[in-house]
């Protein structure tokens, strides 16, 4: 009964120094994106990849989500927070920063993506070949597109080309302003969150947005119009998205836990990216537009055939800037096609 006392003893010990050891091997990740918590992407793509990590680390990792912007900056420094260590992992659209992800960006081009599973795949197959140079300082844990531009406009319809002539159109990146200029309208560049107050404002009379993220600014409650490509056709437009982590955070890691980031990171990552978070929310919010009281047409195959004809020279134009910074464009464009012909279909 007197060795209780050193017993009991030890054993606190014991506790407390497990207890400390654990409190150490737990490491929070910093995740910075700039749409609301509300937001389909943080919802049903950013939350569960983290609830998988952190279930697949027994606990040792976990997210701590920072949306809207809340460790400052802009949309368009979001990338160079993840590269010089401002937040740990950010979701973001490396094309916000204008002329720094060339050779990426060719998934932006008018009329290439079908569907953000497929499109995803060959994003992240081209990058790993033709374009980790442009995200020295990060490794990408996946990439993907979204579900494909629509054109939503908030007074007048717009079938033919041109109906849009003259139209103030918001434009997510370069890419996409380029397309809206060839085809007549005039781009007004800005990220998604700035796009509500624009129409409401009459800066803009319309916006090029994926279904997917309609609700996330309210599209649904200021939009009356929708125009949509035929059934199974490339759709207008698209954005390239990046789930990138700070390198040297990821370095640090034990190697236990960069095992489970590995496992959640990659092709069939992205692929659950594309498909989960924006194929699958194409209906959903079709249907929402609807309710909202939103008619929604699409283009016939002869008027899309124009549109596609009338911006092939955005195409050109990317291919001489590719070639002017040292790069071989056709063959780029070419592989990724071929890319988006093998999972795109």
């Amino acid at each position: 009964m007197k060795q209780l006392p050193f017993v009991s003893s030890t054993v606190a010990l014991f506790v407390m120094l497990t207890a400390g050891i654990a409190q150490a091997q737990m490491i929070t990740l910093k995740v910075h994106h700039f749409l609301p918590a509300t937001a389909n992407a943080h919802r049903n793509v950013i939350e569960p990849w983290c609830a998988k990590v952190a279930s697949e680390s027994g606990g040792r990792l976990k997210c701590q989500i920072y949306p809207s912007m809340q460790l400052g900056g802009t949309p368009a420094q979001l990338f160079d927070q993840a590269r010089d260590g401002v937040a740990d992992i950010v979701w973001t659209v490396p094309t916000y920063a204008a002329g720094r992800f060339t050779k990426s960006e060719v998934f932006e081009l008018p009329f290439m993506v079908r569907t953000a599973k497929g499109g995803s795949q060959a994003l992240w197959t081209y990058v790993q070949s033709n374009a980790l140079d442009e995200f020295k300082g990060t490794r990408l844990i996946f990439m993907h597109v979204h579900d494909g531009s629509v054109l939503h406009l908030a007074k007048r319809p717009v079938h033919t080309l041109e109906d849009l002539k003259g139209l103030k159109i918001r434009a997510a990146t370069r890419i996409n302003a380029r397309m809206l200029s060839a085809l007549g309208a005039a781009p007004v560049q800005m990220p998604l969150p700035q796009v509500p107050e624009a129409l409401s404002k009459g800066v803009i009379d319309g916006a090029m947005v994926p279904w997917e993220g309609v609700p996330a600014v309210k599209l649904q409650e200021i939009t009356k119009y929708s125009l949509d490509v035929p059934p199974g056709a490339a759709r207008f437009s698209n954005t390239i998205f990046a789930f990138a982590m700070n390198q040297a955070k990821y370095d640090s890691l034990p190697a236990d836990l960069k095992k489970v980031i590995d496992a959640n990171s990659g092709l069939q990552t992205s692929a659950w990216a594309g498909e989960k978070g924006f194929d699958a929310a194409v209906e959903p919010h079709r249907k929402l537009a609807r309710e909202h009281g939103s008619t929604i047409s699409a283009l016939s195959e002869t008027e899309y055939q124009r549109w596609v004809k009338a911006s092939m020279n955005v195409d050109d134009d990317w291919i001489k800037e590719v070639t002017t910074k040292g790069g071989d464009g056709k063959r780029l464009l070419d592989q990724a096609r071929a890319l988006l012909k093998q999972y795109d279909k």
